[in-house]
């Protein structure tokens, strides 16, 4: 009896495996997003608060991931891009300042702290570079973040998809 069980049901389940039921409703469209970069220049004074906002229009999804980060200098004839948070410390240890960020989906808060942020030279706080990268967050994965060109590369950004901000609105 237990073979004969056995029997049909395997025969049950290669018949029921070929089985075709009737096509369901459609879907919805299909969702594509691309990671993106844009590029602000900021001056960080006491007149603002050594802070600047980038506003995002159209705003981010909850899900998305923000990079940002900052034109330190150039190296044998490349930029060299520091990501941010980026901290400076003096000899003994305390912080003398750091270029920071906080986001939200409709913006993004660029600041610097630090111990005299008044007494920074202008090379220091003015016409900084940053770049913004936005990734959407079903493309993130587990990479060193702090590699700029190695992020370009992983989300096929070149140089010439980078955009001034307000080209983004």
């Amino acid at each position: 009896m237990k073979k004969f069980t056995f029997i049909l049901v395997l025969i049950g389940m290669i018949t029921l495996q070929s089985c075709e039921g009737p096509q369901g409703p459609p879907g919805r469209d299909g969702f594509s997003a691309e990671a993106e970069v844009f590029e602000v220049n900021r001056s960080f004074t006491t007149q603002n608060g050594f802070t600047g906002e980038i506003v995002l229009n159209p705003p981010i999804l909850s899900s998305d991931h923000v990079l940002i980060y900052r034109l330190a200098g150039a190296f044998q004839g490349e930029d060299d891009w520091k990501l941010v948070p980026e901290y400076y410390f003096f000899e003994d240890g305390t912080l003398d300042y750091a270029y920071n960020y906080s986001f939200t989906r409709f913006n993004i808060g660029l600041y610097m702290e630090g111990f005299d942020l008044a007494g920074l030279t202008p090379a220091v706080t003015n016409n900084q570079i940053f770049r913004v990268v936005i990734i959407p967050g079903f493309f993130s994965g587990r990479m060193d973040y702090s590699n700029y060109k190695q992020v370009m590369e992983m989300y096929g950004l070149t140089e010439a998809d980078v955009k001034p901000i307000s080209e983004r609105q």
